[in-house]
Order: structure tokens, then C-alpha cells, then sequence
């Protein structure tokens, strides 16, 4: 085990105060549903106990709790509830996921529109509600109905938290994606799932330039015979696209307005997209029910948002992240959807809109704050950020420094929560808790409902010992399946052959002792030297934290029946990677983690390849070191970069 900060008990990093231990809805469900099962829960550790073994009792009490919208209630909660796959959840149950995201109708801000350099405009609920509905109403007359799909390819702007809830509303599926992916990104994407309407904007804007991508749209509806409307919004003011319905005739409609379809739980909802550098995209199917009731949980119970609130989650539509934000409405708070580069025209361009319109709970990726802290930003003495009182980080790890850095440089006293989960279940395994304490590096706690466990090899619970992580139970917002795999081959490959009837997530995990959790890397790229298996979170947590590197990316090679670990390193502008800083970044990892943590080769690169959510791709990496083709580059936002690892003297096997 690596040497770090949880071998001996940690001091936390926040400590919730005795009132909001008392007043935060996580206490009020809590209390509620002891009153409801007739017994008393008295910390966190009892409550989530309660809800993985008895998971009907539990699901029903958060249905009760958070006031779902259904015109009809299940007939049964659970069936075939040891089964995985194949459970089913709320069968009978009836209801809509837009009608529950549009329950309030009022004055109160719904959306708030935040450029690069500009204030956007503002959507009350009630303005919402009438665009959603005369919008479901133009769809309804283009033949959308149940099952269809609606795609889209848009910036964060409210035309997409419209298009989703008209296209919900008709209880047809949504798919969206970045308009900065490529032509043959969103072919790949989808062309697999045949949209029937296409919903494109004629460029975005970034770096205080405005992107057209016109050219682009061209190219995707060529490749999509099949889909037989395209509404076009006008966003950047670069010109017209041929053969489209614009955006303002669509919705000047007097069309009767549609109902709101009233659907099982598991209606498809969602086609999200795997990031695809092992091949074309997985097209993960999600459900309205399963969807919803898991984001209301999320939302109201772990990150304790209200209608008072203002969320925030910097990401694009192609994130699922994006799907997690818009699920706000059912909560009645404010969205604040930002469109372009989140460190432009300056560094701290995020924080001063946060600081401007008051946003309580500040969601971005752990990238992201280490590239603030790389920069050196610090707004604590200039930003009061007096509202601020949330900060989510997922993606990837969040580093325990980058925790000191939040409080240092940004806001003493924020709740840290790093949260962990995926596009495979549009929604988290591990999250925040306004009830518990934060210690630096780790996941608060296991989401309620989520039986989270980690397993060593053969299957075993380990405690406070790294290994895979694994969900034992089957949770609501589990996938309808894949698209086009009808008796669900794919889909029981890529989550339960490792483990027989279990949910394997594909992260290296470990459980504290405090009953958090630490991310240490995808178990698929976890390294292997000499029998002795590494998180690369723990490699590049090390690293980063020399002033010199900027970033970096860690792979195994084969090499003499065994594996000698590769570390790549961005240095600082103007840097040269020469022996006194190769021997410094070995000391560093020999002393703080462990001499097997230090790498045979280290290799200076100007660029590391990233998806387009962000993330690092290790995979990547590992392949083109190890001379194969990268599958699907165009998931890939720089796949150029990848010239740099290819055919290296120094890593030439023989």
C-alpha cells in the first residue's frame, strides 16, 4: 500500500454545523422515514445500511419524500430484485419526466445564461414551461412521438434544456453532443440510434471567438438518411443552413398542446455515449423513472440543493454531467448554464460569475481546478463568494492538494464533495453528504441506495485495501440496456463478467476508514509492476505537485514478462525535462508513495490526448506505446498528439 495521508486517522477539512445537521433534508428524510418504518436512525452509516438491504422500504420512502409526479403508482417496486441484470423497478407506475421537471410554474428564475465575457438572459419557470410546451406542440405535428429520437448538437444555452424537456415531454429519446466534436464523433454517435429530428445551432463560441460550424452540420445530416426534420437555431449569427425549421417559427405555433405522455418507469429517456477509444461509442439507454428518482436523491438529500439555490456544472451537452444539471428543475432551483472557454478572458473567469449572480453550489472537474492551481489563481481576498457554500469536482480524482488549494485560494470553510460515478449510470456511486465531515482526498460517502462494495480478485470485501469497485445490488438508475443489442450481450460484457451478478464499475477504489472513498485510477489502466498493482491517481497526485510539471500521464509497458511503468510529463512553458528533474520526480514518488511507484522511463511531451469531456486517455496512450491502433480517435479532442508517443527510441522493446 502507498504511503498517503489516510494510513493514519485524518483530521477533516469541514465539519458541518450543528444546524445543518438538524435542518439539512438529508436529516429530514431521515427522521421521516424512521417515522415511516417505525424506528430511529441516528448517522448516515445506519440510514445507507437500511437502504441497500432493504431497498423497496427505501426507494418507496424517497418516491414519498421527494413528491413524484405519476398519474399512476407502481404495482409492484422491485421484481426479481436478485437479479442483475434483470431487475425491474416501479412496474405499473405511470408518469413523465418533463412534467416533473416543469412542476413549478412561476416567476422564479429557471435559467440564467452566462457567456465569456457577458451576462446572458434569464427564463423564469413559467417562461420555460410555455417555450417547452409550444415547442412539444411543433414536435407533435413533425410526427414525434414515443420512442423516436431527437438529436441535437448545441452549446449550453436554454434551446437545449428546451429541446430535452419538449422531446421528454413526448416521451420520444434525447441524445445530444458538443458542437465542438467532429463530423465523424457525431456520425459515430448518432448514426447508431437514427435521430428522426436533428436540433443544431449554427456555431458556439470560444476563446472570444465565434466557432461556425454550418460546414460540419452539412456533413452529419448527409450521413443521417433516416432523419427527416432539422430545427435550426441561430446562435452565433453566421448564416443559414438549407432545408430547415428555424427556432422561433417552431415554437410561434397554435398547435394544440399534447399531454404529457404518461410512460412505465423504464421508457427510455436518454441515449448517452461511452467515450469510445476501444471502438465506436457505446449507446447507453437510460430511463425517465430511474433517471429522475436518482437525481432527486442526489440533489435534495447529498448536496441539499433547494429552491433558493443556484447550481452550476460547468460542462458541455455531450456530458452527462449536462443531464445531471437540467434534473435541478424537479427541485425548483436555478440553473446557470455557462457557454464557452471557462478560463477566458481571464483565468477566473468562472469564479467572478459565480461571485456575480451568487451561485451556492459550483460543480466543475478536477482538471479544472488543477489547472486554477497550476495557474495560481487565488480570489479568497478579492471574490467574497459570500454564497458559495457547495464545490462538486468529479471526472477524475481530486487530488488531497487540490483540496488544501480550494481552501487556500479560493474559499476557506467551502464543502469539498468529490463525487464519483459515470455515463454508464447517468448518475453517482459515491458523492457529497451535507452530514458528514470532509477529509482532503476522499469521497464522503456512499450514495444512499448504492450497495458500493471493493473486491480483491476472487471476490472478497477488502477494507481500507485498494481493488475494484463494485455495486452488489441492482439501483433504479441502471441502464435500460444498450441500443442495438437486443438480447443484451454488450451489455452484460461491459459491466457483470467479472464478477457473476455483480455491477463492475471499473475504478481501482478504496473505502477508509472513515468510511469514504479514494478514486486511484480506472482498474483498466491500473499498473502492474512486478506483481504489484498501482493507481496512477497515486502517481500523478506526486507528480503534479511539483511546480515544474503541469501535467502528466503514467501507462505500463510490456517489457521482459513484466511491466516497467512510463510516465509522460508536461512541463511548465519553456521547461527542458534533463536529468536533476527526471531524479526529483523519482525521489518525490520513492519517498511519498513507494519505490515501486517510480518509473523505468520518464519521457517529456508538450501535449497529453484528452476526450471530449476532458478526460485523460490513458488508454490511448497505452496503445500507441504498445504499437496498436487507437480505436475511434475522433472521440479524442487532440488525437494529433498522439505523433508524440508513437515509434520513441526510448522505449523500444528490443
Amino acid at each position: 500500500m502507498s504511503n498517503n495521508d489516510t494510513e493514519q486517522p485524518p483530521h477533516p477539512v469541514w465539519i458541518p454545523s450543528k444546524k445543518l445537521m438538524e435542518q439539512c433534508q438529508m436529516a429530514l428524510f431521515m427522521r421521516q422515514a424512521g417515522e415511516w418504518q417505525g424506528r430511529e436512525f441516528t448517522e448516515y452509516g445506519q440510514l445507507w445500511e437500511w437502504s441497500v438491504t432493504d431497498p423497496v422500504a427505501f426507494w418507496s420512502a424517497l418516491w414519498r419524500f421527494c413528491d413524484v409526479v405519476a398519474s399512476r403508482e407502481w404495482d409492484e417496486l422491485l421484481q426479481d430484485g436478485n437479479l442483475m441484470p434483470g431487475a425491474r423497478w416501479f412496474t405499473g407506475a405511470r408518469l413523465n419526466f418533463a412534467e416533473n421537471l416543469l412542476r413549478f410554474r412561476d416567476d422564479h428564475p429557471a435559467l440564467i445564461c452566462i457567456g465569456e465575457e457577458e451576462g446572458g438572459g434569464t427564463l423564469q419557470y413559467t417562461e420555460l414551461y410555455h417555450a417547452s410546451a409550444r415547442l412539444a406542440a411543433a414536435l407533435c405535428q413533425l410526427g414525434i412521438k414515443p420512442g423516436d429520437r431527437v438529436a441535437a448538437i448545441l452549446p449550453n444555452i436554454p434551446h437545449a434544456v428546451i429541446g430535452m424537456l419538449a422531446t421528454s415531454w413526448l416521451g420520444a429519446v434525447w441524445s445530444s453532443c458538443s458542437p465542438d466534436f467532429g463530423s465523424e464523433g457525431i456520425v459515430d454517435r448518432f448514426g447508431q440510434i437514427e435521430p428522426k429530428l436533428l436540433i443544431v445551432a449554427d456555431g458556439y463560441r470560444y476563446k472570444g471567438r465565434s466557432i461556425d460550424i454550418r460546414d460540419k452540420i452539412s456533413q452529419v445530416r448527409a450521413e443521417l438518411p433516416g432523419c427527416e426534420h432539422c430545427l435550426f437555431v441561430s446562435w452565433q449569427g453566421t448564416g443559414e443552413i438549407e432545408d430547415v425549421i428555424h427556432w422561433e417559427s417552431a415554437l410561434d405555433n397554435d398547435f394544440p398542446l399534447p399531454p404529457f405522455t404518461q410512460l412505465p418507469f423504464d421508457h427510455p429517456l436518454a441515449i448517452l455515449f461511452s467515450s469510445g477509444t476501444t471502438g465506436k461509442p457505446k449507446c447507453i439507454v437510460h430511463g425517465a423513472g430511474g433517471t429522475l428518482l436518482q437525481h432527486l436523491k442526489e440533489h435534495r438529500l447529498h448536496t441539499d440543493i433547494r429552491r433558493e439555490d443556484r447550481l452550476f456544472y460547468f460542462t458541455t451537452c455531450g456530458w452527462m454531467m449536462w443531464n445531471w444539471l437540467v434534473s435541478g428543475l424537479a427541485s425548483g432551483t436555478t440553473l446557470i448554464l455557462y457557454d464557452g472557454n471557462p478560463m477566458y478572458p481571464l483565468p477566473d473567469r468562472l469564479w467572478r460569475v459565480a461571485d456575480d449572480i451568487g451561485i451556492t453550489v459550483f460543480g466543475t472537474s478536477a482538471k479544472y481546478i488543477t489547472a486554477q492551481q497550476k495557474a495560481d489563481v487565488t480570489v479568497k481576498h478579492k471574490l467574497p463568494l459570500s454564497k458559495l457554500r457547495t464545490l462538486l469536482s468529479t471526472g477524475s480524482p481530486l487530488a488531497a492538494e487540490a483540496f488544501d488549494y480550494i481552501h487556500q485560494a479560493i474559499k476557506p470553510g467551502v464543502q469539498i464533495s468529490s463525487i464519483s460515478g459515470g455515463t454508464d449510470i447517468i448518475s453517482c456511486f459515491a458523492l457529497g453528504n451535507p452530514m458528514l465531515p470532509v477529509y482532503r482526498g476522499q469521497l464522503q460517502c456512499r450514495g444512499l441506495g448504492m450497495a458500493v462494495d471493493v473486491y480483491d480478485a476472487e471476490g472478497t470485501s477488502l477494507n481500507n485495501q485498494s481493488g475494484e469497485m463494485v455495486c452488489k445490488k441492482p439501483f433504479p438508475s441502471m441502464p435500460v440496456g444498450f441500443w442495438n443489442d437486443r438480447h443484451g450481450c454488450r451489455y452484460r460484457a461491459a459491466y457483470f463478467e467479472r464478477f457473476t451478478g455483480v455491477w463492475t464499475h471499473g475504478d481501482w477504489t478504496r473505502i477508509t476508514g472513515q468510511g469514504g472513498l479514494i478514486i486511484e485510477g480506472r482498474s483498466d489502466t491500473v499498473l502492474n509492476p512486478g506483481g504489484v498493482r498501482i493507481g496512477t491517481a497515486e502517481i500523478y497526485r506526486q507528480v503534479e505537485r511539483l511546480p515544474q510539471v503541469k501535467e502528466c500521464v503514467c501507462v505500463g509497458q510490456q517489457w521482459d514478462d513484466d511491466v516497467r511503468v512510463v510516465l509522460f510529463v508536461v512541463l511548465q512553458q519553456e521547461l527542458v525535462l534533463n536529468e536533476e528533474l527526471r531524479q526529483r520526480i523519482n525521489d518525490t514518488l520513492r519517498i511519498n508513495a513507494s519505490p515501486r511507484h517510480v518509473p523505468s522511463k520518464v519521457i517529456q511531451v508538450t501535449d497529453i490526448p484528452r476526450t471530449r469531456n476532458g478526460k485523460v486517455s490513458e488508454i490511448a496512450v497505452r496503445d500507441t506505446v504498445e504499437g496498436r491502433a487507437v480505436a475511434n480517435t475522433e472521440s479524442l479532442i487532440n488525437p494529433d498528439v498522439l505523433m508524440q508517443y508513437r515509434n520513441l527510441p526510448e522505449l523500444a522493446v528490443s
